[in-house]
């Protein structure tokens, strides 16, 4: 606990000195230049499609699984574009809530738009998942890119055209220890210029279970939470919400894993 509290403590002292460079980056609108021969470096490994259906990560293609994922994209970048954000950190209160699908499912459904490239970070590294949902080959780890160490190219994948994944193959000790690291905010800035993508995405740890996303959240414009439908108690999404408004504008809370939807809301319109 008194670690946590000295990383809230220290992550708000560092977000109150980062609001002029904060402010500077929001300026811009959201770009649609992609920096085509830099996209073009990244290796391209399409995902394997049985893999994932398995894995419920439906929003790669127009169908009506991938309906919900469709609206939240809509949502998402409405909200981004009138204020200017670009970088999305996805978490949740607790494990086992689907943050990670979620995540994918987002970053396919947005790149499905022709004028929209997005890049998604595994910051999530004490439990990491993203290369094994996709079935992607280990390359070096995302902790490596975020220490400054590594090149994003070296890291990452393109699983669809202009949708690139940066993920953490094996766990990581201590990632608090780097995130909150001065370095962070130079290599997503490097990141940026290189790759100029529409909106960069953080799939990060969960926000009631350690320091990490706390570290974090300095170098985001906005933060989702996503919650689990009989798994999340008001109370947890009602801690998290405060949390995360200390240290980065709210975007919205998702609920996740809900098994039942009425007909009202039009989600047998394919069928």
């Amino acid at each position: 606990m008194e670690r946590i509290q000295a990383a809230i403590a220290k992550a708000r002292s560092l977000r109150q000195t980062d609001t002029p460079q904060r402010n500077r980056r929001q300026s811009g609108s959201l770009g649609t230049v992609h920096r085509a021969e830099a996209w073009e470096e990244l290796p391209l490994q399409p995902a394997d499609a049985g893999l994932m259906e398995r894995n419920r990560i439906v929003a790669s293609a127009r169908s009506e699984e991938g309906t919900a994922f469709d609206v939240l994209r809509t949502r998402t970048l409405k909200l981004m574009q009138e204020n200017g954000w670009k970088r999305l950190a996805i978490t949740s209160p607790t494990a086992s809530c689907g943050k990670s699908t979620v995540a994918l499912n987002l970053g396919f459904s947005l790149t499905r738009r022709e004028d929209i490239s997005a890049v998604l970070i595994e910051a999530d590294m004490r439990r990491p998942s993203l290369a094994r949902k996709l079935g992607m080959t280990d390359r070096i780890s995302a902790a490596d890119v975020l220490r400054g160490t590594a090149g994003f190219e070296k890291n990452a994948y393109r699983v669809a055209e202009r949708f690139a994944v940066s993920t953490t193959p094996s766990k990581v000790s201590n990632p608090s220890d780097f995130l909150q690291a001065p370095k962070v905010e130079e290599v997503l800035r490097g990141i940026e210029q290189s790759y100029a993508p529409t909106v960069m995405i953080f799939d990060m740890p969960p926000l009631l279970v350690n320091d990490d996303t706390i570290s974090f959240l300095r170098h985001v414009d906005c933060a989702m939470l996503v919650a689990a439908a009989e798994h999340t108690s008001i109370k947890e999404i009602d801690e998290c919400e405060h949390e995360l408004a200390a240290h980065t504008k709210v975007l919205g809370v998702v609920l996740n894993k809900c098994r039942f939807t009425e007909r009202k809301y039009g989600y047998d319109y394919y069928s």
